[in-house]
């Protein structure tokens, strides 16, 4: 491959390009999220388990975007931690997943430094384009 073909795939390409600023921004957000212990990944599980009670492992996995195996090793991290329960769902297959009172605590001593990093994020693009990119990511994520 030459170098104009791989310079046009780098500047176009979908993958590349969301993934790098998926990394970059979740930067900025684990930085503004370090003093309280948590991750960025770690927060939005917390996010997720405090809009459900009980939710299941598999919903999570689906509504963070994530594979099960990847959502289990943070939840493992955070049950240790006393953040999230994990249970036994009605299939004694499924896990339900609950938000402990710590991690409600953890979650709202976050709140403030999430609000912060999110309002300078989209303050950077401006309401218009903030509102149009979030609109087109929740579009390519329906169409997975």
């Amino acid at each position: 491959m030459d170098k104009k073909l791989s310079r046009e795939i780098g500047v176009s390409c979908a993958c590349f390009n969301l993934r790098r600023a998926a990394r970059l921004v979740t930067q900025r957000y684990e930085r503004a999220l370090k003093g309280t212990g948590l991750k960025a990944t770690q927060f939005s599980v917390l996010v997720a388990a405090g809009y459900e009670e009980g939710l299941l492992l598999t919903k999570m996995a689906r509504l963070l975007g994530l594979d099960r195996t990847s959502l289990t090793r943070n939840l493992n991290v955070m049950t240790a931690r006393g953040l999230v329960t994990v249970t036994a769902g009605d299939d004694k297959r499924e896990r339900q997943i609950s938000i402990t009172p710590r991690g409600r605590e953890a979650l709202a001593a976050a709140l403030p430094l999430w609000q912060k990093v999110q309002a300078e994020t989209v303050a950077a693009l401006g309401p218009e384009k903030w509102s149009g990119l979030l609109s087109g990511l929740h579009e390519v994520a329906r169409k997975g």
